[in-house]
């Protein structure tokens, strides 16, 4: 008897107060503004409405397009124009011993290099300029010289075997990044990223960037596919670097009473916090409390007056997801990298572990008590 009213005593005396000491993770609006004022942090709680959705909106329709420098640019029209570290190969008719052999590795063997100083040499013609010059120029200066050493009427023909001088560069999330040739036909960044090819699943497409000039462009690559998208006029310039980020840190964590906890990572430029919850399974229907929805977006740290570190204001947005319209706007919100999405459990479910947690020392008390009875 002595066992039993100890233990009876314990559990009321907590049962008055079991979800305060339940264990494990719970928020409420109330616990956030405390939590607040407790850390001396500003926290901004935001019912998710459509007020907030439509504020959403206006700032994504503020985003100015691509700057006009990018797609008014078009590259010279006409004949290639020879740059050094191109590979030439020069035919002249007739006289098989000026002209490379008719295979393609005997013709890359026999190319002609266009030096660092802009030149190449070509026998009987001697060390003739070349950057700079179109095939037609340089094949007119080659049948002069020749002409001048007794070949009569000579016929010259001067291809590009390989183009080298001009060029961009393709880094980060690509499958055949590095140096990527320009010849004479334009090259827009479109081709360029589909010859590239993008690592499926491992790529950021909102955030590649196109250094040129000194100046960078942030280029949404997902938007190829919207309506009235002009990514395709943009043309790339000879010293280009294109970089697409792996979206390593384009995530969004998901905890608390889902099916699946998780790290959501995506590549596009929008997530919804719908597919958020549908990548975790949805709300567990046994634990979770459909009115504790709550989306944490922490602030970045700035200096303050003194140098000392101090948090902005951070923002944290609550969906109450037992009303009806609850999932449209879980369909709307838009989500941003290291968001969290934290459900909370129900209050059933704390009492529950609550008890559980309780009735081992309940256990423990009995056994205790008999002992010293004993």
């Amino acid at each position: 008897m002595k066992t039993l009213f100890v233990i009876g005593l314990v559990v009321g005396s907590l049962t008055l107060q079991g979800c305060v000491f339940s264990p494990g993770q719970h928020m409420t609006d109330s616990d956030i503004e405390k939590e607040a004022q407790k850390e001396g942090m500003r926290i901004t709680l935001v019912p998710i409405t459509p007020q907030v959705l439509q504020s959403q909106e206006m700032a994504r329709g503020n985003d100015p397009g691509l700057p006009a420098e990018l797609l008014s640019y078009r590259p010279q029209q006409g004949e290639y124009v020879i740059g050094a570290g191109d590979v030439l190969l020069v035919t002249v008719w007739d006289h098989p011993e000026l002209t490379s052999p008719g295979s393609t590795q005997q013709m890359e063997a026999n190319g002609r290099v266009v030096g660092a100083d802009g030149n190449i040499f070509f026998p009987y013609a001697g060390t003739v300029a070349a950057e700079g010059r179109t095939p037609t120029m340089l094949r007119g200066e080659l049948a002069r010289r020749l002409a001048r050493k007794g070949i009569v009427d000579p016929q010259v023909d001067v291809t590009v075997l390989r183009y080298a001088s001009q060029h961009v560069v393709m880094s980060g999330a690509f499958q055949n990044g590095g140096q990527m040739e320009l010849n004479n036909t334009p090259t827009t960044l479109v081709q360029a990223v589909s010859k590239a090819g993008v690592i499926a699943g491992e790529a950021d497409l909102s955030g590649l960037t196109l250094r040129r000039g000194g100046r960078e462009y942030l280029i949404d690559v997902d938007a190829l596919n919207r309506t009235g998208s002009t990514l395709s006029g943009i043309y790339l310039k000879s010293g280009d670097q294109i970089h697409l980020p792996y979206n390593d840190r384009k995530k969004v964590y998901v905890v608390g009473e889902v099916e699946r906890p998780q790290v959501v990572t995506y590549r596009t430029t929008g997530l919804t916090l719908l597919e958020v919850l549908g990548s975790a399974g949805g709300l567990s229907p046994e634990t979770s409390d459909g009115d504790s929805v709550y989306v944490i977006r922490a602030g970045q740290l700035q200096p303050s007056a003194n140098g000392a570190q101090a948090a902005v204001t951070a923002q944290v947005f609550h969906l109450e997801a037992k009303r009806p319209t609850a999932f449209a706007l879980a369909r709307d919100f838009a989500m941003q990298p290291q968001d969290v999405v934290f459900i909370g459990p129900a209050n059933i479910t704390r009492w529950n572990r609550f008890i559980s947690q309780l009735l081992p020392s309940a256990s423990f008390i009995g056994t205790s008590s008999a002992v010293g009875n004993n």
